[in-house]
């Protein structure tokens, strides 16, 4: 495993090792000892699997307030995705400033998210699943979020009339966050 810097101060790339032979590929998406040398979090109480159907569809901005703030380790296994991150901690330099990743099951990339960010992402193929790796559990009275489409941050997803639920269409803009 290889981890690399991001642009947002904390998020971090981890290009995994994979293998490959006549049979497919294979990949050791976790490994406890790699991520304590590397001076990672390698407690995740919580692993999640979303589904996706369709390309277009779109979830998020999702985080969880303190104290049951969580780190995240996010990988694609079926499909590709637009991966975006925004920085949520008040006072925080970087805060309101975002940054996107391509996540496919192809690419054997993981990405670390610390305590303190939104998370969503937009399926860019049909048939997508993403595995989160999660440092504590939900806790439905701490969850929160950022609406998709807020004007103060911009972000250019790749299918323009996104497939959302009801509760992620209305969730607040940045700036209504209390």
């Amino acid at each position: 495993m290889t981890v690399r810097e991001a642009g947002l101060a904390g998020v971090l790339l981890i290009d995994l090792e994979s293998f490959h032979d006549v049979r497919g590929m294979f990949v050791r998406a976790f490994c406890a000892d790699a991520f304590v040398s590397a001076g990672l979090n390698a407690t995740w109480v919580q692993t999640n699997v979303s589904q996706t159907a369709r390309r277009g569809m779109l979830r998020g901005l999702h985080f969880q307030r303190p104290p049951s703030a969580e780190i995240k380790l996010i990988q694609c296994v079926r499909g590709s995705v637009y991966d975006v991150i925004v920085d949520v901690r008040r006072g925080s330099p970087s805060f309101g400033l975002w940054e996107a990743f391509e996540l496919d099951a192809t690419s054997p990339l993981a990405i670390y998210v610390p305590e303190g960010f939104a998370h969503g992402f937009q399926c860019v193929t049909d048939d997508c699943c993403l595995l989160y790796h999660m440092s504590t559990g939900y806790v439905p009275s701490l969850s929160a979020g950022v609406r998709w489409n807020d004007p103060d941050l911009a972000i250019p997803w790749p299918v323009d009339i996104p497939l959302l639920s009801e509760r992620d269409a209305s969730l607040p803009l940045l700036a209504e966050l209390t």
